[in-house]
């Protein structure tokens, strides 16, 4: 059977890995040290997915110019110090193996920074799964479209034979405007409510129900 899709690209923060708590609690970790106003973790979570600075942005509106700059330095110090620890969810590691072996084309597309991709990729030991990746700082941050377009550009996929797969509504907001497929997955950022405004194909708990998903549907 022909394989309804060629390439499947996956959001990493809060999707692939479980990372949602220590990004929001490094954002108000980051804004206490500075004395700003803390964001409520569903301010800080909310802004997950984006590009970090139209992330502090976001969720410090507040914040003067001149601030975000050691804004992003103090987040940062809070992340790195736990991040080689954020363990992936369940399922992920054989969900994107079972992928790879079967032909798919496999790409990332996240608000991280390269570096920050390049380390997790490192620590997770997925990295030779995935045909291509994009961040943040290479491109335009999501909801534009300009991840999804350019990794079809580069692996030579049609809009009609990509998803998107993803726990924000960032991910699939980005998805809609590139005019792809999305599954949200609901054990990251933001709520299932949230997800299914936006229309997902479907909407799983997690990677257990994901994988049986594409296996039926993919």
């Amino acid at each position: 059977m022909k394989k309804r899709y060629g390439l499947i690209v996956f959001d990493w923060d809060g999707t692939v890995m479980d990372s949602t708590a220590l990004i929001a609690g490094s954002i108000q970790a980051a804004c206490r040290d500075l004395d700003l106003a803390v964001p409520s973790d569903t301010e800080a979570r909310y802004v997950i997915g984006m590009g970090l600075g139209e992330a502090l942005r976001h969720a410090v509106p507040s914040a003067h110019e001149s601030m975000y700059e050691v804004l992003t330095q103090r987040y940062r110090h809070h992340f790195l110090s736990q991040d080689a620890a954020i363990p992936l969810f369940a399922e992920v590691r054989e969900t994107i193996m079972e992928l790879h072996a079967e032909g798919y084309r496999l790409a990332v597309a996240t608000g991280k920074s390269r570096n920050g991709l390049d380390r997790a990729l490192d620590s997770s030991g997925l990295r030779e799964y995935f045909h291509a990746t994009r961040t943040a700082d290479q491109t335009f941050s999501k909801p534009h479209p300009a991840m999804l377009l350019e990794l079809m550009d580069e692996l030579g996929v049609e809009a009609c034979r990509v998803l998107m797969v993803g726990d924000t509504t960032h991910d699939l907001q980005m998805a809609i405007n590139a005019g792809v497929d999305a599954v949200g997955v609901a054990h990251g950022a933001h709520s299932s409510e949230m997800l299914l405004e936006l229309a997902p194909r479907a909407l799983l708990n997690d990677f257990i129900q994901l994988r049986a998903w594409f296996r039926e549907n993919a």
